[in-house]
């Protein structure tokens, strides 16, 4: 019988030619691997006495199907090697399994050129014993679930390099009953996708043009008509300095005891309006206070309604957005005026407005 690793070096040999004609990569691939098995317990097992030597060379060929570049399925023939032991009767046990395998196996690139793999499926094998050299030979077959896992290397477009590790459970002979068998296998993976990679088309220089002398050509330019003098990024768009800059707009004046905003106080708070739509980044904080006169409770609820009156009329009257405006209360806590006299409760009795906006400045060459 044909040496195992003759017969995989042979399969191997041949992958090159069995390219199509075929003008971009193909889902199917075929290959072949040469590796090393270890069937356990082996030395273990209840049957034995003793233990003879392992031929542990085993060798694989496959076919497989892509559905893309990440999942495939495979369907293979696999000889697992053999091993040797004198069982207690002083009877010469060779054992070794084979058959077909159906799988599906998944495909990680890590690197360039290097991808992960992982695979799940079955073998239908056929467990035979020589034992005595032949003279008692029996067999039987049976389902083994396997895991696997692998590193690959392109070597080209088409061929790849695979190391493997496959673990086979159940390989049992029930017939009799004699035989329940592990496997690890170790080896080397060598396949073949058809098809040739799909030819790059030449690259031909286009002609460039930058209208606007920015440095940005036409084709990327998404600001054509930026100043000559201004700074632009790659997108060809002017660079903007953006500053933080406050404005206290001063004090709306309120009557004793109120919350009612006064007519004459609309003019300013219109002023205030068409700044913020003008600047449509800007923030403002109403702030409401009061006169020294009565409880600082009272004075710090009426405080908070002066301020979220002037609030309501930029929000529902002049459509600033209500998350651009802030309204808080201060009470009595930052008089303008210390004291209670007439003058200073005249004075303290307001809302102060303070904006906070950003100013943008194109940046120039």
């Amino acid at each position: 019988m044909m040496n195992n690793t003759l017969k995989a070096i042979l399969l191997t040999s041949m992958l090159p030619f069995a390219a199509n004609a075929a003008q971009e990569l193909t889902p199917w691939y075929v290959g072949g691997g040469l590796g090393v098995n270890n069937y356990e317990p082996n030395c273990d097992m209840k049957t034995m006495k003793s233990c003879g030597k392992d031929d542990p060379y085993a060798w694989d060929v496959f076919g497989g199907y892509l559905f893309n570049d990440y999942f495939g399925v495979e369907l293979g023939y696999r000889d697992l090697g053999r091993a040797e032991w004198v069982d207690y009767a002083n009877k010469m046990n060779d054992v070794g399994a084979k058959g077909l395998s159906l799988g599906v196996v998944g495909f990680w690139p890590i690197a360039n050129r290097w991808s992960l793999s992982a695979e799940a499926g079955a073998m239908n094998y056929l467990l035979s014993n020589n034992k005595e050299y032949g003279s008692e030979y029996y067999s039987d077959s049976g389902i083994a679930p396997y895991i696997g896992a692998g590193i690959g290397y392109n070597i080209t477009e088409n061929l790849k390099l695979q190391a493997k590790y496959r673990r086979y459970e159940n390989l049992d002979e029930d017939k009799w009953n004699t035989l329940a068998m592990e496997s690890n296998y170790w080896g080397l993976e060598l396949s073949y996708r058809f098809g040739t990679p799909a030819a790059v088309a030449p690259i031909v220089a286009a002609v460039v043009v930058d209208s606007d002398n920015d440095g940005v050509t036409d084709d990327i330019d998404q600001c054509p008509d930026t100043a000559a003098n201004h700074k632009v990024d790659a997108k060809g768009c002017t660079i903007y300095t953006e500053t933080t800059e406050q404005r206290d707009l001063g004090s709306i004046q309120f009557a004793n005891n109120s919350s009612v905003v006064k007519s004459e106080s609309f003019e300013r708070i219109e002023k205030l309006a068409t700044y913020m739509n003008k600047n449509p980044e800007s923030t403002v904080l109403i702030s409401g206070h009061a006169s020294d006169v009565g409880k600082a409770d009272y004075n710090m609820a009426l405080s908070d309604k002066r301020a979220k009156a002037v609030a309501m009329i930029l929000v529902e009257k002049y459509g600033i957005s209500q998350d651009r405006v802030e309204a808080k209360g201060f009470g009595i806590t930052q008089a303008v005026i210390q004291g209670n006299s007439a003058e200073a409760n005249k004075a303290n009795r307001r809302i102060e407005a303070h904006v906070t906006g950003v100013k943008r400045e194109a940046l120039i060459k």
